[in-house]
């Protein structure tokens, strides 16, 4: 009962509403980063193999590595303002995106590459075939990945943020409120969900020969398991 009236005093007296979309202000800047990024770096390195020997010994040890470790390398970086907060959740979310790119890339049907270069396809041509045809498997990872850009901004946000659910949650702390806390931590869950849920709805409607009802972890999950990513050089060949 004291946490649901301390989630009703987080709604009327902490602006409830205000620190969740900041929140999610900041994950979405570092989100669209990621995907400005990642993405044509990863067809890029599903394409051509020697982009993929140079970049994949420097971004798969960076899967595995404690992303909480790194937090004081961004704070000497870029101070303790948003642009820090921005970064580090970036750094975050960046390299499992661009694993699951690569991962999708390849598994392009190789039939379809080679009736484009019959059909007389230039290379441009061939990397924007790849494109269209791994987005929807990578537009459904987008949700484990917007859940993991949640999980981050909670960290990012107890330094020197004055505003969102990690710096709500922080103050509460501060003061022994746990009712508060607790409250605090309910809201995240919805807030994340709903999100979820708007990330699903318009894979649904974007790609409607999709089962949506597909686990959006499952690249992640052969990502995080440290699966064999098979690079082919499809762009090389004609």
């Amino acid at each position: 009962m004291g946490v649901m009236q301390a989630f009703g005093r987080l709604w009327t007296e902490y602006d409830l509403l205000g620190n969740v979309l900041q929140s999610w202000w900041r994950i979405a800047q570092a989100f669209a980063w990621c995907a400005v990024i990642a993405i044509p770096l990863g067809l890029l390195m599903g394409s051509f193999r020697w982009v993929h020997d140079l970049v994949n010994p420097v971004a798969a040890p960076m899967r595995s590595m404690p992303i909480t470790a790194f937090l004081p390398a961004f704070i000497a970086l870029f101070g303790m303002e948003e642009s820090m907060k921005v970064a580090f959740l970036w750094f975050g979310m960046f390299f499992y995106l661009l694993a699951v790119v690569v991962e999708e890339v390849n598994k392009v049907d190789d039939s379809l590459l080679e009736t484009a270069w019959t059909l007389g396809a230039k290379r441009r041509n061939i990397l924007w075939l790849l494109f269209r045809a791994s987005f929807p498997p990578i537009f459904g990872s987008f949700r484990i990945l917007y859940d993991i850009g949640w999980t981050y901004v909670i960290l990012a946000e107890m330094v020197n943020a004055r505003k969102g659910v990690g710096y709500m949650v922080e103050a509460a702390r501060k003061v022994l409120d746990f009712e508060r806390v607790y409250a605090g931590i309910i809201a995240i869950g919805i807030a994340a969900f709903l999100f979820r849920f708007l990330l699903t709805f318009l894979e649904s409607r974007l790609f409607p020969w999709r089962r949506v009802s597909r686990p959006a972890s499952e690249p992640v999950a052969a990502v995080a398991t440290g699966a064999p990513v098979k690079t082919q050089a499809h762009a090389e060949s004609n």
